[in-house]
């Protein structure tokens, strides 16, 4: 009897273990299952209307395939070419880029998936074509293309665009006809204590001090380009003193040392973003760096591609080569946030294409995934 009360004792225990392997393994197998679900996030494009688009989109982008989907219209607006979307989320500003210029501030309406409009103003000049929005929040800068000048915005409660902004008119010409007859700012970014003006008809870029109540004070020079360089966009290192410009009329890069507490900048290198046997028209448009500001990136309109550079700790650039845009006129593209995707939004062929980006060497490589939209000229995480 005792004997069998042991083997008997033995055998509950085995049965409870064996219970409680059994338990586990499904826990386990829905914990690897969840770390293998694909995760998909909002992508807003911004667009050109009147040939099939009508205004902000949202699409669906998987980060783990790249695939995008779910066309969406968040609302109708006249051709938010660029956009700007606040640290909150909470709100999306987009340029009307027309003759008359107009800025409009949208809030998200969750519940039905849909951006509200909350104010809408003029910018007081022609075709605005880029908006930044202040460290603070608290201000919206907008940089009007065909009239050369800028509109600064106070922002107010629920973020909605204050009358009265403040303007800034540039002054002066460039080598290049028709392009460069006058002024045509093409960027307004803010960074430290400066509002930092990109102006492709003057081949400048210019300084404005920046206080913390939103006032802006007379500029001075940041940077002078080549003549005929036609600056368009200019974005900054994730971590050291640097800056970079790509130049629209001579399809080319600048690498430059900055100096923020002065709000100048100084050239370290320049690169050609197309080939040495490249001879047909070229226009350059946009420009992205990677968080770890190893590797730069310049989209061409006319060679249709994307050329890529590594970045060295000095500053200098070196050429990885083009991938072409599987369309043509990049106008914008994005690096997903995970940075393994490069996704280009290509004007002319109504597409946004999908890229893989190997994080190693920087290099691109298509996906053959692609989605059809009219006009798209501006991509948002």
């Amino acid at each position: 009897m005792e004997l069998r009360s042991k083997l008997f004792g033995v055998l509950i225990v085995l049965i409870a273990f064996m219970a409680g392997c059994t338990q586990q393994k499904p826990q386990e197998t829905e914990g690897q299952d969840d770390k293998m679900e694909p995760q998909t996030i909002d992508l807003l494009v911004g667009v050109y209307t009147g040939a099939g688009s009508n205004g902000i989109y949202q699409l669906q982008f998987n980060t783990a395939t790249g695939e995008l989907s779910d066309s969406l219209l968040l609302v109708k607006t006249t051709n938010p070419s660029y956009l700007a979307i606040s640290k909150d989320r909470q709100s999306v500003f987009s340029v009307n880029e027309t003759q008359e210029g107009g800025i409009s501030s949208f809030s998200w309406d969750h519940e039905n998936n849909q951006l509200v409009e909350v104010s809408k103003l003029s910018t007081e000049g022609a075709h605005p074509c880029y908006v930044d929005i202040s460290p603070s929040g608290r201000q919206v800068a907008v940089a009007n293309y065909s009239s050369g000048n800028l509109a600064v915005y106070q922002l107010g409660e629920g973020l909605a665009l204050q009358a009265s902004p403040q303007i800034r008119q540039h002054k002066g010409s460039g080598p290049v006809d028709p392009n460069q007859k006058g002024p045509h700012a093409h960027c307004s970014i803010f960074k430290g204590g400066y509002l930092y003006a990109v102006d492709l008809g003057i081949d400048k870029i210019l300084a404005y001090p920046f206080a913390a109540d939103g006032t802006l004070d007379e500029a001075h020079v940041a940077f002078e380009l080549q003549p005929g360089d036609g600056p368009r966009h200019l974005i900054f290192h994730p971590t050291k003193a640097m800056a970079f410009v790509v130049n629209e009329l001579s399809s080319s890069v600048v690498s430059m040392k900055a100096d923020f507490e002065k709000g100048t900048f100084e050239a370290i290198d320049r690169k050609s973003t197309i080939p040495a046997d490249f001879t047909e028209r070229n226009s350059d448009a946009d420009i992205h760096i990677t968080s770890d500001g190893k590797f730069l990136y310049a989209s061409n309109r006319g060679h249709h591609s994307i050329a890529m550079y590594a970045v060295a700790d000095d500053g200098s650039l070196t050429s990885l080569g083009n991938e072409p845009v599987g369309g043509k006129t990049p106008r914008n593209f994005t690096l997903s946030p995970d940075e393994k995707f490069l996704l280009v939004a290509n004007q002319d062929t109504n597409n946004i294409v999908v890229f893989t980006r190997n994080k190693e060497t920087g290099l691109l490589a298509a996906t053959g995934k692609e989605l059809s939209v009219s006009k798209p000229v501006c991509l948002k995480f």
